[in-house]
């Protein structure tokens, strides 16, 4: 979504008298959407007066078109500033200007990352021309239309303010290959950048390649589960952005610390659903076995072990090979100390204390693990822990950790946030804790999220509209374990009863790759066959122990299935309210399955007609 775009002659007004900020605050307002910097308001003052001062030295032509503010699909991301135009040869070019007010940063010994004074602190962050290429390598590879369109892309920074007596700082020899990618420009470089303008745009495009980028054909959207054995092969399948880029140097960093030092560290990635933790740990994983290291990917979940397998079996790799990359978190009960150079154990808030079919194995697997490797690595979110048994948290790390003597590192320059499923909407995440009761937040209903969200009354109408997503065979149908697997006994048997005789299995039965297999688009997942995995589309249903009563949202445990294990044991603990965090919890990981889309039915009326009231608020 482009929120600014005007002529250069227009945009120039708007900067000379003073109104472009003002401007931005009221598309913004009227998008339905909030910046959520305060300091943005004197950014766009500042930034684009500058930008506006290089395009009259450049002689941009007035009638050629920009964008301000562009929000880049299917990510949380904004680009700062697009020109289009025609280059040489009626070429249809589009530069990117990534701004930054900074006067000054320290160089770091992190690939592509620079310590700045963002938001009232100095903190690790992607050096602002990596920030420029990645954006412009995102578009590509998400717009269909864009490629087609063979649009020529010309990323740069423009840090308008940065002291000349810096300069060695942010542009030298460590950061020259991304500097040469996306050139970067200070504050007496003005010339220089406005004759970078001038090379691409030289005369107006009428907004023809803004309009390709903003209304473009979106390619089929990637899941992690379809290009893991490409990027196990070395391939660059997702473009690390901000802070998973500053997650995933910080770990590299820190490996090679342990490699050169010997000591063993412990290393926590926080972040919620969406936020590219299992991206991070599968790219992760590919470099360092590229580097002869012994490194594995661990998961107490099942589910995604086989998808992966599956993908990778396909795209013909040695199978052996991949299944010593990929173990189950029960794997190092009788592992000796550093066996492995890292482990990263991804959906670690799902780690059980002990291991084997009847948890009698093992101490603690969070101690396994740490023990077993030189370097662990936990990717965490404690807000998708959905079983009783689920046993990882922080402060289990952090005295695992301790007692082994491993180096704990943790904190803001490992914690993720930008947002990458759910068309990429903070908002929307925010949005379900409100909805489903787990916290009073700022985002009451859907209001300016362009993502596709929609209640049922009908679940067989539901099934009909998911349908007609499912070109791709990206869509799927999920449920709360409210429905007892009566088919594992039958074959013939329908698990799944609803009203206006809607009927469905379990898709547990007869695979372990439902998620990407051909054929199971008629079959319902549970959160233990799609926690980890993602879809174009989802659509969840609700059974019976989310309820709407008396105003408010509430749980009844009593309405899940016998056969779910979720809340096994619960009879012996005298606090039940465990039980309630597990189910909005769980509904909460379903809902955020989807990265276009979700669709609800929900068996209780009262809550379906709270859904439908709370969007029907907007």
């Amino acid at each position: 979504m482009i929120i600014y775009k005007n002529t250069v002659h227009e945009f120039r007004k708007d900067a000379i008298y003073g109104e472009i900020a003002d401007k931005l605050e009221e598309l913004f307002i009227l998008n339905h959407l909030s910046h959520d910097n305060p300091r943005e308001h004197a950014a766009w003052i500042n930034s684009l007066s500058a930008v506006s001062d290089v395009l009259e030295i450049a002689k941009t032509p007035d009638d050629v078109t920009l964008s301000i503010e562009y929000m880049i699909p299917l990510t949380s991301k904004r680009i700062d500033f697009l020109i289009s135009g025609f280059g040489d040869e009626e070429k249809e070019n589009v530069v990117i200007i990534e701004l930054k007010q900074w006067s000054d940063c320290d160089q770091t010994s992190k690939n592509d990352l620079v310590l700045a004074f963002v938001a009232g602190a100095k903190r690790l962050v992607a050096h602002p021309s990596y920030q420029a290429l990645s954006y412009a390598e995102t578009i590509e590879n998400f717009n269909e239309t864009v490629r087609k369109d063979n649009l020529g892309f010309y990323p740069c920074a423009f840090c308008h303010n940065f002291l000349e007596g810096n300069r060695d700082h942010i542009d030298n020899e460590f950061y020259k290959d991304v500097i040469k990618e996306a050139p970067l420009f200070l504050a007496k470089d003005r010339e220089k950048l406005a004759s970078f303008v001038a090379r691409y745009i030289k005369k107006a495009d009428q907004g023809k390649a803004l309009m390709s980028i903003e209304y473009g054909r979106l390619k089929p959207s990637r899941a992690l589960q379809d290009v893991v054995g490409s990027i196990l092969k070395g391939n660059p399948e997702f473009v690390l952005l901000d802070d998973q880029k500053v997650s995933y140097e910080n770990i590299l960093s820190l490996v090679a610390d342990s490699i050169k030092d010997g000591k063993k560290r412990t290393i926590v990635i926080q972040g919620g659903p969406g936020t590219g933790k299992s991206v991070i740990a599968i790219n992760l994983l590919a470099h360092l076995t590229k580097k002869g290291l012994n490194a594995s990917y661990v998961s107490k979940n099942a589910a995604p072990r086989n998808v992966y397998f599956e993908v990778m079996r396909r795209g013909k790799l040695h199978l052996a090979y991949v299944k010593n990359l990929f173990k189950g978190s029960g794997a190092f009960v009788d592992a000796k100390s550093n066996e492995f150079d890292v482990l990263l154990a991804d959906e670690a808030h799902r780690l059980n204390e002990k291991s084997g079919m009847f948890r009698n194995q093992g101490v603690n697997q969070i101690k396994e693990i740490i023990n077993a490797s030189l370097v662990s690595v936990f990717f965490l979110d404690e807000e998708q822990k959905v079983t009783l048994q689920d046993f990882g948290s922080f402060e289990e790390i952090k005295k695992q950790s301790r007692e082994l003597g491993s180096v704990l590192y943790s904190g803001e320059d490992y914690t993720l946030s930008s947002q990458f499923r759910c068309n990429g909407s903070d908002a929307y995440i925010a949005f379900l804790d409100n909805l489903l009761g787990i916290r009073k937040t700022a985002n009451p209903n859907l209001e300016g999220l362009n993502f596709d969200f929609q209640v049922f009354d009908d679940p067989k109408v539901m099934k009909a509209a998911l349908k007609a997503k499912n070109a791709d065979n990206k869509t799927r149908m999920v449920a709360g374990y409210c429905y007892d697997w009566v088919s594992r006994y039958d074959p013939s048997a329908m698990d799944i009863k609803l009203e206006n005789n809607f009927q469905a299995q379990w898709n547990f039965n007869n695979t372990n790759t439902w998620a990407i297999d051909e054929n199971s688009f008629d079959q319902v997942g549970c959160i233990h066959t799609c926690q980890g995995l993602e879809f174009d589309y989802v659509g969840v249903v609700i059974g019976n122990d989310l309820r709407y009563e008396n105003g408010e949202v509430i749980t009844d445990y009593k309405g899940r299935s016998k056969d779910d294990h979720s809340l096994f044991g619960l009879g012996k603990l005298k606090d039940k309210s465990i039980a309630d965090k597990i189910i909005r919890d769980t509904y909460k990981v379903l809902l955020t399955r989807g990265q276009k889309g979700c669709y609800v039915y929900c068996e209780d009326k009262n809550l379906r007609e709270y859904f439908k009231e709370t969007l029907e608020s907007l």
